[in-house]
């Protein structure tokens, strides 16, 4: 790959002609038409904060360098930036009064500072290596200088990779800020849309988890039908079966889920009104865990993490059937004193036992000492939810 390097362009020179897309997010176009700031493999603008956008004017403001800023030139000699494009994304937006900063007290945008600041502004030299070399090194360079600063996160180096028709139009609906679909999204996926996550979720549930083979099959599709459909479909389909929405649903792996179970047939009605009961129980502990447990038809406890015994009492069940156990003459487990082997009158120690649900929690039974028995650890596990 071959580099040169310019100190003689200015930020007005690279802010020529800027055009922004408040509606994606990004800076589109610099230096009159001739350089892209967003190329597709590039992450969203995400300086747009009111702190990381002011604090690439006061730098340039204050004479402090902003860091070196890498183009690539194309076959056809135009430029796109391989790194910088939140620096000069910021600044373009600045200097076109999409954003503010505090001058002398007051808010300021650029036309209302001093003629004087104004010029430092556009008037400040860059340092800008324009690189040349292959789509592979290009990339690679790409992903070697975002090391430092705000990280790409995985979603963000795979758009990099496997930039193409399919990336731009996948962007544009799951990484689109002003979709009206994202307020219905929030209520199942915890995301930032800037930041890829929401494009990451829907590319994990079509593609069962294997995004980076997805990605590279469809690389050059001209459509994101697949994509789409599929993630509706899993929304569409956790939405008609609980009425109800809840926090924990946007930690919930709905792709899995779907997979799962969404050929069964379900009551949204009594769905939601169980959701209800086990959210005010009291002894479920993992609230997480109450939808996978409903969807599976409440079988399966151990995702609801039942809040268990309080040594105090455990202590003192254990006591009393070993007291009654001894005078009996039988086992202290009352599974064990049921049957014909050894254990028939085995005396077990408190370690050796586990406290059991008398009544099984799931029909019922509450998780105090009235309902509280002890068994040894065998027939404990092998009793489960019965």
């Amino acid at each position: 790959m071959k580099t040169e390097l310019h100190t003689d362009w200015t930020v007005k020179d690279i802010c020529e002609g800027f055009v922004y897309n408040e509606l994606e997010g990004k800076g589109l176009f610099g230096m009159n038409g001739k350089l892209t700031i967003q190329p597709e493999y590039q992450r969203n603008y995400i300086y747009a904060d009111g702190k990381k956008d002011v604090a690439v004017i006061d730098s340039i403001l204050k004479g402090y360098p902003i860091g070196l800023i890498y183009f690539n030139r194309l076959d056809d000699g135009q430029l796109e930036i391989l790194d910088g494009q939140q620096r000069i994304t910021s600044l373009g937006r600045f200097i076109t009064s999409r954003f503010a900063i505090v001058d002398n007290g007051i808010q300021q945008y650029f036309r209302g500072i001093a003629k004087d600041k104004q010029d430092k502004i556009l008037n400040t030299k860059l340092l800008i290596y324009v690189c040349e070399g292959s789509e592979t090194e290009i990339k690679e360079w790409f992903k070697t200088i975002n090391i430092a600063g705000i990280p790409l996160n995985n979603q963000e180096v795979l758009n990099a990779i496997y930039s193409g028709p399919f990336v731009t139009l996948a962007k544009e609906e799951f990484s689109n800020s002003q979709n009206s679909n994202i307020a219905k999204w929030s209520s199942y996926i915890k995301a930032v849309v800037n930041r890829q996550e929401y494009l990451e979720r829907a590319l994990d549930w079509v593609s069962k988890g294997n995004i980076e083979h997805y990605m590279s099959l469809h690389r050059y599709d001209d459509n994101i039908n697949e994509l789409k459909t599929y993630f509706n479909s899993v929304i569409d389909w956790v939405d008609s079966i609980f009425l109800n929405v809840y926090t924990e649903m946007q930690t919930i792996e709905w792709g899995r889920l779907y997979e799962q179970y969404h050929k069964q047939p379900y009551n949204p009605e009594e769905v939601s009104k169980k959701a209800a009961e086990l959210y005010a129980d009291e002894y479920v502990k993992n609230k997480k865990g109450i939808f996978e447990y409903i969807l599976g038809g409440s079988n399966d406890s151990k995702l609801l993490e039942i809040r268990i015994f309080e040594e105090r009492d455990k202590k003192t069940v254990y006591e009393r059937q070993t007291k009654e156990a001894q005078e009996k003459g039988i086992s202290n487990c009352p599974l064990c004193a049921l049957g014909n082997d050894n254990n028939k009158t085995r005396i077990w120690k408190l370690n050796e036992m586990d406290a059991d649900h008398v009544t099984a929690w799931s029909k019922g039974g509450a998780t105090d000492i009235s309902n509280c028995q002890m068994l040894c650890k065998t027939h404990n596990r092998a009793k489960g939810n019965k």
